[in-house]
Order: C-alpha cells, then sequence, then structure tokens
C-alpha cells in the first residue's frame, strides 16, 4: 500500500483504499479516494451495493465513477445499487457488453435474483484514463479472461481483477476466455510494471509484481516458453542468470 509516512511526496498521503469482500463468490470490492477531495472510484462492486456506500462513508469520500475490470456477474451485481445511492457514472470495456447484458440471466442459474445491470456511461479501453479530483487510474487492456477485461493501474498499485491473482490466474474456459491471450496480457502489460507495484485482486490476497514473476507457476512457465528464463533457472527470480528480458521490457 502507499507510505502514508513518505515526506516527499504528500500527495501519496491523500490515497486511501479499502477492499471488501462480497457476495456469494467472495469477490474483492476496492474503494480508492483522495481524502483531501473527498472523491473516490469504485472498482467491481459485486454485491452488497449499501455495504460499499457505507464504507466509502466510513473513508470519508463519495464514489463519482464505477470502475469495471470485467462483467462477470460476481463483479458486476453491485453497480445499480451503488450507482443509484451516489449517482456515480459506471465504466466498462465495450468488448464485455454482451456479458454484462447477460448478467441477470447468469445469476438466476445460480438461484439469484438480481436488477438488470445498467448501460455503462463511458467506454474504457487500453489507455484510457479515469479519473476524479485528485485521483487518477490508468487503465490497461487485458484480455484473456474475458474479452473486455482491464486492470487499473497508478503509483505502484495495480486493481488486477480477474486477470492475475497471488499464484494463480484468472480462468479461461468460460465463454471469451483465451489462455494465451491472458498470459500474453501478463506477460506483455502486467510484468512491465515496477516488482514493487502492489496487486490488488478480484479475488483471494494482495501480492506483488515481483512475487507473481518469481512464484507464479503460470507466470513462471509462460517466461520460460518463451525463452525469457535461461535454461535451468528454477523460478523468474533475478540475479544469477536471471530472466531474459528484451530491450523495451
Amino acid at each position: 500500500m502507499p507510505d502514508d509516512t513518505a515526506t516527499d511526496q504528500p500527495q501519496v498521503n491523500e490515497i486511501e483504499v479499502r477492499g471488501l469482500l462480497v457476495g456469494v463468490f467472495q469477490e474483492n470490492c476496492w474503494v480508492v479516494g483522495n481524502k483531501r477531495t473527498k472523491e473516490a472510484i469504485c472498482i467491481d462492486p459485486g454485491d452488497q451495493a449499501d455495504d460499499i456506500v457505507h464504507m466509502a462513508a466510513e473513508m470519508g469520500v463519495t464514489i463519482k465513477i464505477i470502475a469495471n475490470s470485467h462483467a462477470h456477474l460476481d463483479h458486476i451485481l453491485g453497480v445499480r445499487g451503488v450507482q443509484s445511492a451516489t449517482g456515480a457514472k459506471f465504466l466498462l470495456h465495450r468488448d464485455d457488453e454482451e456479458i454484462a447484458r447477460g448478467a441477470q440471466e447468469s445469476a438466476r442459474r445460480f438461484g439469484m435474483e438480481a436488477e438488470p445491470v445498467p448501460d455503462p456511461d463511458l467506454w474504457v479501453d487500453d489507455g484510457t484514463k479515469v479519473e476524479v479530483d485528485g485521483l487518477s487510474l490508468h487503465t490497461l487492456h487485458t484480455p484473456g479472461h474475458t474479452r473486455g477485461s482491464v486492470c487499473y493501474y497508478t503509483d505502484e498499485l495495480l486493481f488486477s481483477g480477474d486477470t492475475l491473482f497471488a499464484g494463480s490466474i484468472g480462468r479461461t474456459d468460460l465463454p471469451g476466455g483465451d489462455y494465451q491471450q491472458e498470459m500474453t496480457s501478463i506477460v506483455e502489460k502486467l510484468l512491465k510494471l515496477p516488482d514493487d507495484t502492489i496487486v490488488l485482486p478480484g479475488h483471494m490476497q494482495q501480492t506483488t509484481i515481483r512475487n507473481e514473476r518469481q512464484m507464479n507457476p503460470f507466470v513462471v512457465q509462460e517466461l520460460r516458453d518463451r525463452g525469457m528464463l535461461a535454461p535451468g533457472d528454477p523460478d523468474g527470480t533475478p540475479g544469477g542468470s536471471g530472466l531474459v528480458l528484451p530491450s523495451d521490457f
């Protein structure tokens, strides 16, 4: 997390992040806000909209934007409730529009009643800046888990949705999933971020880019297959023969 004791970068002190485990699928919803401007972005409100809005109030911020990493029902069923309570704009990648439209029916198949997901107010794509006063997230289009999966990055903090987990990756066997595309997203987008980047995923515990580069078996195998690990290296740990990176990596 950003270091609240830092004095050489006072803007870091303004940012606060809190997470809430929501719904039957135990999804991580994140609220990231600026304590000075009182504005916030909610990432992946999967359920329990009232609890999410309450958490934001405890932080002293108002949710102005809902930014989804993708449109699977465990990440999106709380969007309408949060939007109704706050008036926040809803952002999604266009390639997940069909999944969003089918979320209500998907919920019924799990025996859950859900309202239709509202239409997005804006579409995000690779490079889109998601901004409220005092806070800017950079969008990385990371297809693989779904065609429209994205991650959001700011100041060595990555909200990875279901693209990258601690020791694992998002499943790719659902409609729109593609394993090789997901590995390309991870290697060519996420592993380019600083090693100290904290990864806040859509499920399970937080991790870092360094940890996943070195210890995630899917990532290590992909690096080896691409010739980016020297033969015989047990993992992606820098040092010794270590990683073999292209010049622009």
